[in-house]
């Protein structure tokens, strides 16, 4: 898969000192996801059981242990995977995670 873009995932960490403990989590998670061939929301789900698919190819994953929320977006067809959202629990909570 391609991920568009780690430099929204290393914004993030970089943003706030409160945020660094997600830098490894992350890249955990990124690297895992450069080496998945999903074709499907079926194939995440095989990967990441607690992750949550939601319509139109949005699905949320929890992050270092449910502290942090990443929302992306899959096309599936071509292998991309775009990332809209990454935030804490408290920031998911206040955003409509369908239209972000």
């Amino acid at each position: 898969m391609r991920v568009i873009a780690l430099a929204t995932l290393k914004a993030f960490w970089e943003s706030s000192p409160e945020h660094l403990d997600a830098k490894e989590p992350m890249l955990a998670w990124y690297r895992y996801v450069l080496k998945a061939d999903w074709s499907s929301p079926a194939d995440v789900k095989q990967d990441f059981r607690s992750a949550s698919i939601l319509k139109d190819g949005r699905v949320v994953f929890n992050i270092a242990g449910n502290k942090y929320r990443l929302v992306v977006w899959i096309n599936y067809p071509y292998r991309v995977v775009y990332i809209r959202f990454i935030g804490t629990h408290a920031r998911y909570d206040k955003i409509d995670a369908q239209n972000i």
